[in-house]
């Protein structure tokens, strides 16, 4: 498979990944009752002071598109991380799924919770074991669908 169809097929795959995590997440929040993160919103929030700028809109407008963006980041996230696994698989690098599920998990945690941490929104090294659990399982099964659909795309089909 060449690069442009390793981007794309790995894309593909970190979108259904971003849906295995999504859907984790949601059952977790089912589960326990609890409600989403603020950090993806409390991310935006700072990019935008950061910048010198706001969300455009007033109250619930602003709010809304505040949730929005942070929802978009996490995709971004998700399809970016898919793209470099299907990248590298194009170019001869195939590890066993356990191996490629796992650094796939953990990149798109660096990925994501990395800048939060940089800035400020949240600090990896107060969270409790229930917190560890709570953003590493929906990161595991995005590692685990993103690299088992980029293995089941390869015509090589050795996952």
């Amino acid at each position: 498979m060449g690069l442009f169809m390793g981007l794309a097929r790995g894309a593909a795959a970190g979108a259904a990944g971003t849906t295995a995590l999504n859907t984790a997440t949601y059952l977790d929040m089912l589960g326990r009752g609890r409600s989403p993160s603020s950090a993806p919103e409390a991310t935006v929030e700072r990019l935008a002071d950061l910048a010198g700028t706001s969300v455009p809109g007033d109250g619930d407008a602003a709010r809304n598109r505040t949730t929005a963006l942070g929802a978009l980041q996490g995709l971004a996230v998700g399809v970016a991380v898919g793209a470099i696994l299907g990248a590298a698989r194009s170019v001869g690098w195939k590890p066993p799924l356990p191996v490629a599920a796992v650094l796939a998990a953990t990149a798109a945690m660096v990925v994501a919770d990395g800048p939060m941490t940089l800035l400020g929104v949240t600090d990896p090294r107060r969270w409790s074991r229930v917190d560890w659990l709570s953003d590493a399982v929906p990161h595991l099964a995005y590692g685990l669908v993103t690299a088992a659909t980029v293995g089941a795309t390869d015509h090589d089909r050795r996952v």
